[in-house]
């Protein structure tokens, strides 16, 4: 990886944006549709996986995951980082529009038990309430992740494989820690693809001059 890493204010200014719009999609769909009907998309399968509690430390280690490969991503975008954070905002209106026309929520189990991982599954659900799920905003940011980085040839090889590794296990959390559904997941994997192809047919409209 180029040891020059850090961000022009031009990226940062993107991160930001990133980050700005990821809250106010969440949080403002919240306030809309509160008072809505919810629905429960969850299938048979869904009640066959166990709550892992162990596994609520990868669901929160996607947190500095996003952080450290949004960076990277956004560093090393083939358009100066333009191209990866417009899939981002393509990702995020989608969600959003989701969030408002179809309004979903599950009911997570109860945590009996005593260990350090059940008491940060307990605070994970006092701090994050189970609704705004479809598609799974945590799933599409974590393969954002991996979209940014796979093939990219300022990224080590074995950055890329563990952002897949890392990527997919994230996945498997949201429903292991029974805070998203199945359906959730693949919603969220198949959003981040499709917003990222049109990122780019948008970005081949800009001048070859723009790129990095």
């Amino acid at each position: 990886m180029n040891k020059e890493f850090p961000l022009t204010k031009k990226q940062i200014a993107l991160f930001a944006s990133a980050l700005a719009l990821n809250l106010l999609v969440f949080y403002g769909a919240r306030l809309i549709n509160g008072d809505m009907e919810h629905h429960d998309l969850s299938i048979a399968l869904d009640h066959q996986v166990p709550l892992m509690p162990w596994t609520v430390f990868i669901y929160l280690g996607a947190f500095l995951f996003w952080i450290v490969n949004y960076c990277i991503c956004i560093k090393y975008d083939k358009y100066n980082g333009r191209s990866f954070i417009i899939a981002h905002y393509i990702g995020e209106a989608v969600c959003f529009i989701c969030f408002l026309v179809l309004p979903t929520a599950l009911t997570r189990p109860e945590i009996t038990g005593h260990t350090f991982a059940d008491f940060a599954v307990r605070v994970t659900y006092m701090c994050d309430q189970p609704n705004n799920l479809f598609p799974s905003i945590h799933c599409m940011v974590s393969w954002f992740c991996w979209i940014g980085v796979r093939g990219n040839e300022h990224v080590p090889r074995w950055y890329q494989y563990f952002s897949l590794i890392f990527a997919i296990a994230i996945c498997i959390s949201t429903v292991t820690v029974k805070q998203h559904v199945i359906v959730d997941t693949f919603s969220g994997v198949l959003l981040a693809e499709v917003s990222y192809l049109i990122s780019r047919q948008i970005d081949k409209r800009f001048p070859a001059a723009d790129r990095v």
